[in-house]
């Protein structure tokens, strides 16, 4: 069993910046999305992921030995491939329609679907707590939403569109980490990014339009190279906040991604007014968010022994 280091003010330092580059990414990748395309933005940010981490491993002696991917693990890294592919993409058609803060609080759904997923593959139970803990998650989204939810529920327009396409993205997370479950008993966690970043550069790629990228100005290009390398970044802090602090203490930070989110959006309504338009959530929104932060945090707190979680 892995034993943490104890080094926790470390361990919390990284985690919170995970938390903070996760925070973020979604305000830079909207107002990316003005200038290119969900799959054009995704298949960038798969090949600038891959060419940096296939360096790094090349470097290291740890490419991944592809000619083991057969039988059972080519079906799971197909699972994994198109469910990252899927979250990332279906995530940014989301985006398009709703604003940063929205889709960072729908998101916090996806560890609600990867418990279900893992009840009815794996048989796993979860406590009392953890269910408490997701009760008050989906009472926070209720209230989040209370001045939306005729909108939200009564008819299909652009912003029940882009929250039903943030929730499938949702699903797309859940199926993806249960599969790599499955890889990583194969393969490291970092050799199964890259098979993922490969198959997403090949499998984009009939559908990007790379050209967009040369119509990009100074500052969309530097959120283009911070979105590209985000995911590396936030992914190598948040395995080495692992190895100094407990998962499920690493996990309640990270639940704050939402409040990171829209703590920024305000920041950019200071000072970058014409970057995006300001959320402009009432006071029961706000506190609905702040119940989905707490709904997250308490279920990784109280199922830290009796849960699955990212």
């Amino acid at each position: 069993m892995h034993t943490v280091s104890g080094r926790w003010r470390l361990g919390l330092l990284l985690s919170l910046g995970t938390t903070l580059l996760w925070g973020v990414l979604p305000i830079a990748q909207k107002v990316l999305l003005q200038s290119m395309s969900p799959l054009t933005l995704t298949w960038f940010r798969f090949l600038m992921a891959g060419l940096v981490l296939g360096l790094w491993l090349a470097a290291r002696g740890g490419m991944p030995a592809f000619g083991l991917i057969r039988g059972r693990t080519a079906g799971l890294m197909a699972v994994a491939v198109l469910g990252l592919l899927g979250n990332y993409v279906f995530y940014l058609l989301g985006l398009a329609y709703v604003s940063p803060g929205t889709t960072q609080v729908v998101i916090q759904l996806a560890p609600v679907f990867l418990v279900l997923g893992s009840m009815a593959l794996f048989h796993e139970r979860f406590s009392a707590g953890q269910w408490l803990g997701y009760g008050v998650l989906c009472a926070g989204l209720l209230l989040f939403f209370n001045q939306r939810l005729v909108e939200l529920f009564g008819s299909l327009g652009e912003y029940s569109l882009g929250v039903g396409l943030v929730l499938v993205s949702g699903v797309s997370w859940a199926g993806y980490a249960l599969a790599q479950k499955q890889l990583l008993k194969a393969f490291p966690s970092s050799a199964i990014m890259l098979c993922i970043y490969i198959a997403g550069v090949v499998l984009l790629g009939p559908f990007a339009e790379p050209e967009q990228a040369l119509a990009l100005n100074g500052r969309d290009l530097i959120l283009l190279a911070f979105c590209g390398l985000n995911t590396l970044i936030a992914y190598g802090c948040f395995a080495e906040a692992l190895a100094h602090w407990e998962a499920s203490r690493v996990s309640a930070v990270l639940a704050l991604g939402p409040l990171m989110t829209l703590l920024a959006m305000e920041l950019v309504g200071v000072f970058v007014p014409d970057w995006l338009a300001p959320e402009s959530l009432s006071a029961l929104s706000l506190a609905g968010a702040a119940l989905v932060v707490s709904g997250s945090m308490l279920s990784a707190l109280l199922g830290a022994k009796g849960g699955a979680r990212r």
